[in-house]
């Protein structure tokens, strides 16, 4: 969510007096669009041409003249607008201040307020320390937005924080942290709460910026924050001394408030360099010489580039020493790292870090396939869909080997708001894979996406290139009535049954060794032996359902090691003829749905536990009864009724599908 919203959102929530003393984001914003957007010196015309077009010439001094007095006129008013907001802000926030000074403070540190009265109070603390925090961030981002569309770079809008931390209280609440400190103790019943050294107070990312002047830092990046995870504009602070850090005081008390009432006590902290593990060791390092509690982390790398965060709990007792926020600095400048403090509210942090930080949302997986390479149009497009449906990208991982060269596979984690109608969403998924010539197969990202136990293969088509009957017809010299029969079976034209009686009526007096000979001309289809023997060392039950004949779906079994075999039986007669009919029943499509359920049954195995791959009509049955149902390089109307499409050339794509990468298949197909 952008922050001008959030702001929004935020201010919403408050009692109508702080809502009208709120600054107005939007407006400011507006006015820079307006006024110095226009005039920045990014918007200067470039000499640059193209080939074969004249150049324009023009007074390159005279034009930058003109910017500059344009940009001076415009920076005037968005300052003075600026300055006229945060006057607002500070008077609203000092007379607040005052008001809560003279209702709630005790006359004497013998007399507290009673533990009621007192938690009243506190709770009117916090909804001023939220209004300062959120006011102080909006300043904050507005600025940047300023030196980014000014092209003035940084350096004025980091003047005006400084001149923040000089004029007014809503930067520095040193009175009502005071108040703040009699408050808890009279809550917890103490006489005082007194603080013998510097303290990070949660809640006050001002304090931050301070500590982090103090340190003397020449290129330390801090971040100012509202504690919803919005706190991504930093200003780079220059060394200080003039401003003293926090109060000190005498021997603390070993009582800290419960989170209800200190809701900031959470800080995320994240260092972000050149230097890969050595940045998550020094990180570390400083968080446990401080022995603070680790809530969870996030890490990312890009090449020798890592971003290392960790969420930690601010302690309760003693109280963090400000050596912590000088050992980071420091550690950070050794490193040559960015370092940022965040201030978290606890109310509204996602349940993990790398977790999109929306409500009401189900995680899903999306697998995109193409072996000739993913092309920058389909990705694009693809980031275009996600963004129309309000589908945030949580984390993106490439699957096929980067010796590869072209990148073929990737994993995208995807949190998908509950309100989308993900069976719309997967009918414009098919119509993009349909464009673009690339799969994409979409999933449940839950704990049966990588435990399936069982998968079953049709087999004619599938797991072999042929189709069995068809080659029994061509030695019976039928070829072409069969394989039109077949046809229209596989788009779903004749049922399956009934094209099977037609074809098997037309081999009657073939004889049976024709089987014999069959069985030698079959051809496997690319990746059926590699995913099979990857998927056996997974532990993996593996099947063949075939519409096709039992000796020859014996033949597959043992080449490829399944452990079933299930097809329909030709009837032989006394000359060792065949006689045109089958014995037992046949294996239809929902006879093959009937039969892995059978088989699912007997290993335990749950059907969303189950795969079934298949190219037919007939095989559609099985296709919806499987946790995860593959229609492989299938017939057009299979492939529309189907969940999830494969049209690549290997069979070991399905090892995308469950999040195995290249080198995990390298390594399952070198184990002994």
């Amino acid at each position: 969510m952008k922050f001008g919203n959030t702001l929004l959102a935020k201010r919403a929530s408050f009692p109508a007096n702080y809502a009208a003393a709120f600054l107005d984001y939007g407006r400011l914003k507006l006015l820079l669009k307006q006024t110095v957007a226009s005039a920045s010196l990014a918007t200067l015309p470039h000499l640059a041409s193209v080939e074969g077009e004249a150049v324009t010439p023009f007074d390159v001094g005279a034009v930058a003249s003109r910017h500059l007095a344009t940009l001076a006129v415009a920076t005037k008013e968005f300052f003075l607008m600026l300055d006229e907001q945060v006057a607002v802000v500070s008077a609203f926030y000092e007379t607040e201040e005052d008001r809560l000074l003279k209702l709630y403070s005790p006359a004497s540190a013998d007399q507290p307020l009673a533990a009621d009265k007192a938690q009243e109070a506190l709770r009117g603390v916090q909804k001023l320390e939220s209004y300062a925090v959120l006011n102080l961030t909006g300043v904050a981002k507005i600025l940047k937005k300023y030196a980014r569309l000014s092209g003035a770079g940084p350096h004025i809008a980091e003047s005006y924080m400084m001149q923040l931390t000089r004029g007014h209280r809503f930067y520095h609440n040193n009175k009502l942290a005071e108040l703040k400190a009699s408050l808890l103790a009279s809550v917890a019943g103490v006489a005082e709460i007194n603080l013998d050294s510097p303290i990070i107070p949660a809640v006050s990312p001002a304090s931050h910026l301070r500590a982090s002047r103090q340190m003397g830092s020449t290129s330390q990046v801090m971040t100012v924050a509202d504690g919803n995870g919005v706190g991504d504009d930093t200003i780079d602070r220059r060394p200080s001394s003039s401003v003293p850090l926090l109060r000190e005081g005498k021997t603390p008390t070993p009582w800290f408030p419960p989170a209800a009432l200190l809701p900031s006590q959470r800080v995320l902290i994240t260092m972000s360099g050149p230097h890969g593990t050595d940045i998550i060791a020094a990180l570390l390092e400083c968080i446990s010489k401080a022995n603070l509690r680790v809530d969870d982390f996030s890490f990312a790398r890009l090449h020798h580039h890592v971003t290392f965060a960790v969420l930690v709990q601010l302690p309760a007792s003693p109280p963090l020493d400000v050596a912590f926020v000088k050992d980071l600095t420091a550690t950070a400048k050794r490193w040559n790292a960015n370092l940022l403090f965040d201030a978290q509210d606890a109310n509204t942090l996602p349940p993990s870090l790398e977790d999109a930080p929306y409500d009401n949302r189900v995680k899903y997986t999306a697998t995109v396939l193409n072996q000739r390479g993913l092309t920058p149009a389909f990705l694009n497009d693809f980031t275009k869909m996600l963004l129309t449906y309000r589908i945030s990208v949580e984390r993106m991982a490439r699957l096929n080997s980067a010796l590869a060269g072209a990148m073929t596979s990737v994993d995208y984690k995807l949190s998908v708001p509950r309100d989308v109608d993900v069976d719309v969403f997967r009918a414009d998924l098919f119509a993009l894979s349909r464009t673009h010539g690339t799969d994409v197969s979409l999933q449940e990202a839950n704990v049966f996406r990588r435990s399936k136990r069982l998968v079953v293969f049709d087999m004619d088509s599938t797991l072999i290139q042929q189709e069995v009957i068809d080659e029994i017809a061509r030695h019976a010299g039928v070829v072409d009535k069969v394989a039109a029969i077949t046809e229209s079976a596989m788009r779903g034209e004749i049922a399956f049954a009934e094209s099977l009686r037609r074809r098997v009526a037309l081999l009657k007096g073939t004889p049976a060794t024709v089987l014999d000979a069959v069985r030698a001309t079959i051809t496997f289809n690319p990746g059926a032996r590699e995913l099979c023997r990857c998927l056996k060392k997974l532990g993996y039950k593996l099947a063949v359902i075939s519409g096709g004949f039992i000796p020859l779906a014996n033949y597959v079994k043992a080449e490829l090691g399944l452990d079933y075999a299930f097809a329909n039986q030709l009837r032989v007669g006394p000359d060792g003829k065949l006689t045109g009919e089958t014995i037992g029943p046949i294996v239809t499509g929902e006879r093959k749905a009937e039969l892995l359920e059978v088989i699912a049954q007997a290993e335990n195995i749950t059907p969303e536990q189950v795969i079934a791959v298949g190219d037919g009509a007939n095989d559609l049955w099985m296709l919806a009864a499987a946790g995860l149902g593959i229609a492989f390089n299938a017939k057009p109307k299979v492939q529309e009724r189907a969940r999830t499409r494969i049209n690549q050339n290997s069979l070991t794509a399905v090892l995308y599908l469950l999040g195995y990468s290249d080198e995990d298949v390298s390594t399952l197909m070198n184990t002994p």
